[in-house]
């Protein structure tokens, strides 16, 4: 009997081709915590949605922008380590559906409109968009990426940017201890959720010989060092009960949740389980912290109208 020869994969439409280069679904992940640092700030400062809704509109547009810039300019530069691994492979920059000078115009306009949006909202929270479209393009993509260990924590710093960009479209002050808690537990978030997919992706991180710290140091060095990230997490926290001991508290339980996993995940579980376990929880996390800031704040701002 004859065996059928593999159908060929269709070819994209350009539409998909552009959503894979700009990373939409990363974009729409960032998206979630930008509303909340923005809903935060309108609660905080007692504006109603319709008072501020030009700065919400440029706020959405011009962080599409950026993050969108962000994600095709990761696509060009990477697309030597993206062709060997599995996950990434396939990327329209890795089998030239689309052409790297197109990406890099791409990237250069999604920049400039992005950030001339975010000046429409406060001259801040551009800034902010800058400063997490240069973090994420040049300390991690082009330089930490393929050097050190700490790329991750390197990296952070762009993807902690969404709720300050949020905050500071509604109001151009970011010391307030509420967005700072909210900047710093994102930081600190993304080490152990990206520690837990570089244990899962450990093989395919080796053979781009990108120096993910479970790669070069082994599970036992990541686990110490997710549990340290932890109980900082746990301590940021309690910055959030300067604006509501509700928020303090849904942040805490969900921190002290984490490490327990962690911690007992750790002793029952082989390494690739508790690493699932890990991301799974991580997801968690910060659906039910952002969604609950937002739910809180746009609760808040009702009740005061």
């Amino acid at each position: 009997m004859r065996r059928q020869k593999n159908p060929t994969p269709p070819e994209q439409t350009m539409s998909n081709i552009l959503a894979q280069t700009v990373k939409t679904g990363i974009i729409k992940s960032n998206l979630f915590p930008m509303f909340a640092g923005l809903t935060l700030a309108l609660y905080t400062y007692r504006f109603s949605l319709l008072e501020k809704l030009p700065e919400i509109i440029f706020a959405l547009i011009g962080s599409i922008l950026v993050m969108g810039a962000a994600g095709a300019f990761n696509n060009l530069y990477d697309r030597d380590i993206d062709s060997i691994m599995e996950r990434t492979k396939n990327r329209p920059t890795v089998t030239g559906e689309i052409k790297p000078k197109t990406v890099l115009w791409l990237a250069i306009f999604m920049s400039i409109f992005g950030i001339a949006a975010l000046s429409l909202a406060t001259p801040l929270a551009a800034f902010l968009g800058f400063l997490g479209l240069f973090f994420y393009v040049v300390p991690y993509t082009m330089w930490s990426k393929r050097r050190t260990i700490y790329n991750t924590e390197i990296g952070s710093i762009s993807g902690a940017m969404p709720p300050l960009i949020g905050w500071a479209a509604i109001y151009p002050d970011i010391t307030h201890p509420a967005i700072l808690g909210l900047f710093i537990i994102t930081v600190i978030w993304q080490m152990p959720h990206f520690y837990a997919i570089a244990i899962r992706k450990h093989a395919e991180y080796k053979a781009a010989k990108v120096p993910m710290l479970p790669v070069v140091k082994g599970v036992r060095r990541t686990y110490i060092q997710t549990n340290i990230y932890l109980i900082i997490l746990i301590a940021i926290s309690f910055l959030l009960g300067s604006l509501s001991l509700g928020l303090m508290i849904v942040a805490l339980l969900l921190s002290i949740s984490w490490l327990i996993l962690s911690v007992f995940g750790y002793k029952k579980m082989d390494s690739e389980k508790w690493a699932k376990s890990m991301f799974v929880f991580s997801l968690l996390h910060m659906t039910i912290l952002f969604s609950t800031v937002i739910i809180y704040s746009l609760v808040g701002i009702i009740f005061e109208l």
